[in-house]
């Protein structure tokens, strides 16, 4: 398949929309360093980010630059490896048991709470 600019603009974008401080909405596209837009709600925020992404692939696709696409969610295994202080671990540890939950199911429920505003 060619990789056009109707390619990519069929792709699932990751679209970040929030409420600025002075009103209206600002939107941009998390996979395209730069591509953002706003509007004075949301809907004319999202309908926005349609011509600001537009621009953006063509000016990136004319200027012959490597165009990011989403990752798929096959991309990511659930797993992954952090290493933490002794200490640290201990108190990990210490707070899954007294929650009676293992350590894996606590630091689950943990990340979970931590980015479930986000």
């Amino acid at each position: 398949m060619e990789k056009n600019l109707e390619y990519f603009l069929n792709l699932p974008y990751t679209r970040e929309l929030s409420p600025e401080p002075e009103g209206g909405w600002f939107i941009r596209i998390k996979e395209l360093p730069g591509c953002m837009s706003q509007g004075d709600n949301e809907e004319e925020a999202l309908d926005m980010i349609k011509d600001a992404m537009r621009g953006w692939l063509e000016a990136e696709i004319k200027a012959g630059s490597e165009i990011p696409e989403p990752r798929k969610e096959s991309d990511f295994s659930g797993k992954f490896v952090v290493r933490v202080s002794k200490s640290l671990h201990k108190k990990i540890y210490e707070a899954a048991n007294a929650d009676g939950v293992s350590l894996n199911q606590w630091i689950n429920t943990s990340l979970a709470e931590a980015v479930g505003g986000r």
